[in-house]
């Protein structure tokens, strides 16, 4: 596995000659130079109501140039850090290309990290200047302050100014008054950035061990870019909303990176419960989603849907969502839509599936989006029953994002696509899904061992997924490689698959699946807070919040069939014997989820240990 195929050499060496000797901060400066007065960034901060506090292109660098003289004038030299922990808004993207126009590299910190994992990465990468937004942030930076090894902390809120700090305000003004002090100097760190400089370093959130610093370059990112289009094949205007934290890397190459480089108005959505109604107002050109948010907005449809008391509106929208449903799977790689079919699609269209889209604020978008989790293939298929492909996409941040990606060139339901242009994906002799290309992390910071461990002698990233390559070489992804369940009689199990089955119910709001070790699988479930109520509700239940409530048989009972729905679907070695309904909800805020919604299992274990172990009782 040592030799580039032919095909994937080309694609690699045509990229390479686009981007060769630029960084991001020179494809930055072209997009300002070509969209100049168009808006560039948005968000609702001090909004109320209707309306967005917009910045052009334009605007976006000046107020970027004058915040990279004020790092110069704080002290910061080409290579230093910059740490960021923010909600998405228009602070977060101005620091961060403040800090490349000062030679620095911009970190984005998970807000959701404890004390002492800030103190560990505040140690580790040693940041000159830190820019906080909230009393929760400053709190959570408290003890790496104490240490001393911050020079400069900044708080956009000036409420929550600590001793010492200076506030968001103070900030731009210090860079205006030394901008043109400072303009040689700035405009030399620019445009000296060298293509392997790191862009950013992000931190793992830390579910095992202290998190790891993930070193990205301008031209990882430059390749992740230009490769990540190729397979999309975008057209018209890009109009999208930004939501995940900046720390994760899909948010940070499709809400800062590839605006950059390609040009977009992106919509920062501070908090992630108002991304419906954002929605609604932005109807966005292109959404990416982790797949919960997906199975959100599927239950969400599903229950308005389930309301409808009209038999004959009813059959209406099952017939045009089964002509839909008909119809993506049409746009797969090896299929074909004939002309009756796309006639009919376009009728259905027209009448029903497209204002049941502009209900949602998807009715605009060309471009659909999911990774980070495997998406359940009957969530794929109720968007494809609306006429949407969501394109699952493949990849982690040590790849700068995709590797993998389906396209409308390049589809299969039930598949995280094919391998980017310039990109290989090999399959090692246990299953686990390995990658090659210019899109890979040179390694960790500060951290040999961990590095050595990622990237074998011959480049390839070890994934740490389980994964199977069919003959058209679309990658399926099975499960991570350390959570696959094997059960003391020797049976092979991917928790993922099932969790995904028991989810299908809009009744549970998260599944775990156990059973390592064990003679057979168990599950412990949690409600849905949005879909439980209601379904209380018609079922005319008494309760007393989500907890009295996972305790009432008639939602005991609704629960049992779910699983039992699951069952009929799996084989015998993963059906779930037995199960548990927990009194509680699981989020990113009590340690089970991390922030973009994935599971943290070895927490879930942890915290559960006890219910875990009455299943077997």
């Amino acid at each position: 596995m040592t030799t580039v195929p032919s095909d994937v050499l080309a694609e690699r060496q045509q990229i390479e000659a686009l981007i060769e000797g630029r960084s991001i901060a020179d494809a930055f400066a072209d997009t300002v130079h070509e969209l100049g007065d168009s808006p560039a960034f948005s968000d609702k901060i001090g909004i109320e109501g209707a309306g967005w506090r917009t910045l052009s292109w334009h605007e976006v660098r000046e107020q970027g140039l004058d915040l990279a003289a004020a790092f110069v004038e704080l002290g910061v030299q080409p290579g230093d850090r910059i740490a960021i922990m923010a909600t998405n808004r228009l602070e977060h993207v101005l620091a961060d290309i403040g800090a490349m126009h000062a030679g620095a590299t911009s970190m984005s910190i998970y807000n959701t990290l404890s004390r002492s994992q800030v103190a560990y990465v505040a140690e580790h990468s040693a940041p000159g200047v830190v820019v906080l937004e909230t009393a929760d942030h400053v709190d959570r930076w408290t003890d790496a302050i104490a240490t001393g090894v911050i020079e400069h902390l900044v708080t956009i809120d000036a409420d929550d100014k600590p001793e010492g700090a200076i506030t968001w305000d103070e900030l731009l003004a210090l860079g205006r008054s030394k901008r043109e002090e400072h303009a040689a100097e700035v405009d030399q760190r620019w445009r000296a950035i060298d293509p392997d400089h790191p862009a950013t370093i992000l931190y793992t959130s830390g579910t095992t061990g202290h998190p790891k610093g993930v070193v990205i370059t301008h031209h990882n990112v430059l390749f992740e870019v230009e490769s990540s289009n190729r397979t999309a094949a975008l057209e018209g205007e890009n109009i999208g909303v930004s939501y995940l934290p900046f720390a994760h890397i899909a948010e940070r190459v499709l809400g800062i990176y590839i605006p950059q480089v390609d040009g977009a108005h992106v919509h920062l959505i501070g908090d992630p419960a108002q991304l419906v109604g954002a929605l609604g107002e932005v109807r966005p050109t292109r959404f990416f989603g982790v797949p919960r948010v997906w199975e959100k907005i599927q239950t969400g449809m599903g229950g308005l849907l389930a309301m409808e008391t009209d038999e004959a509106k009813k059959k209406a929208v099952a017939d045009a969502m089964a002509v839909g449903l008909e119809y993506v799977e049409s746009l797969q790689t090896g299929h074909e839509t004939s002309p009756d079919l796309q006639q009919r699609f376009d009728a259905v269209h027209a009448a029903v599936l497209g204002p049941m889209k502009a209900m949602l604020g998807l009715d605009r978008v060309t471009w659909a989006g999911s990774a980070s989790a495997p998406m359940p293939i009957e969530t794929a298929r109720f968007f494809a029953g609306l006429g949407l492909s969501i394109y699952d996409i493949y990849g982690m941040t040590e790849t700068t994002g995709s590797v993998t990606a389906c396209g409308p060139h390049s589809f299969r339901l039930g598949t995280v696509g094919r391998a980017q242009p310039g990109i290989e994906i090999a399959i090692a002799d246990d299953g686990e899904i390995l990658t090659r290309g210019p899109v890979n992390t040179s390694g960790y910071h500060k951290n040999p061992v961990a590095s050595a461990e990622l990237i074998d002698d011959d480049r390839w990233v070890h994934t740490g997924d389980i994964g199977e390559l069919d003959d058209d070489g679309f990658l399926k992804v099975v499960d991570r490689k350390k959570e696959m369940i094997i059960t003391s009689s020797g049976k092979n199990i991917a928790p993922s698959n099932i969790e995904n089955l028991l989810r299908e119910s809009p009744l549970v709001g998260h599944a775990l699946a156990y059973g390592e070790g064990k003679p057979y699988v168990v599950a412990i479930l949690t409600l849905d807070p949005d879909v439980a109520p209601v379904v209380a509700g018609k079922l005319g239940v008494a309760y007393d919040g989500l907890a009295d409530l996972a305790q009432q048989p008639e939602i005991l009972g609704m629960v049992e069939q779910a699983v039992h729905t699951a069952n009929d679907r799996l084989s015998r070695p993963e059906q779930v014997k037995k199960w548990t309904l927990l009194p509680v909800e699981w989020t990113a805020e009590s340690a089970e989820l991390t922030p973009t919604l994935k599971l943290k299992r070895r927490v879930v274990h942890s915290n559960y240990a006890e219910a875990l172990e009455a299943l077997y009782a």
